[in-house]
């Protein structure tokens, strides 16, 4: 794994007779999850801003009426305030469509898969990778918090000390 003193915590090491490849897949799994939850995130937005476009209409409407445009006031609010999404259909309701049927089912394989394969450990892809990548004795690569050395004084440049640099 790596040669460095300290390591990850207990919640982030590989139980004993995991393999590579079940570590790889479990990470494959959780990278799809995570993107599934940046997925729900953009349908959360669809439905703050659909609604936020929706209650907008009311002003509209009432400018309309204001500057005389009676019938065009009447045809915004009857064919497009309130209206469905898709068929039958508000935003929430496809919000939850989404996670009964596809973000709670995917979750769950996910959290189960973790407890049967790897004792229920998470993100042991990354935790092993960042043992990779970081570099022995530097104070910022540490493993963990509690092993982080306390942040000091920036060391500035001259340049950056006499207002040339970034």
């Amino acid at each position: 794994m790596s040669t460095h003193h300290d390591g990850p915590d207990s919640a982030h090491r590989r139980p004993p007779g995991v393999s590579d490849t079940t570590v790889q897949a479990l990470g494959a799994l959780s990278k799809a999850l995570e993107t599934t939850e940046r997925a729900r995130g953009h349908l959360y937005s669809f439905h703050q801003l659909t609604g936020g476009a929706d209650f907008e209409l009311d002003r509209a409407v009432a400018l309309l009426r204001e500057a005389g445009h009676h019938e065009w006031a009447e045809r915004v609010q009857r064919e497009i305030l309130g209206r469905n999404v898709i068929p039958g259909h508000w935003t929430f309701q496809i919000v939850e469509a989404y996670n009964a049927t596809y973000y709670e089912p995917f979750r769950s394989v996910e959290e189960q898969a973790r407890r049967e394969l790897a004792d229920g450990k998470d993100h042991l892809y990354e935790a092993e990778l960042k043992e990779r990548r970081r570099t022995a004795g530097h104070p910022d690569h540490t493993a963990r918090p509690d092993t982080a050395a306390s942040p000091g004084p920036v060391d500035r440049t001259a340049d950056e000390r006499h207002g040339r640099g970034s």
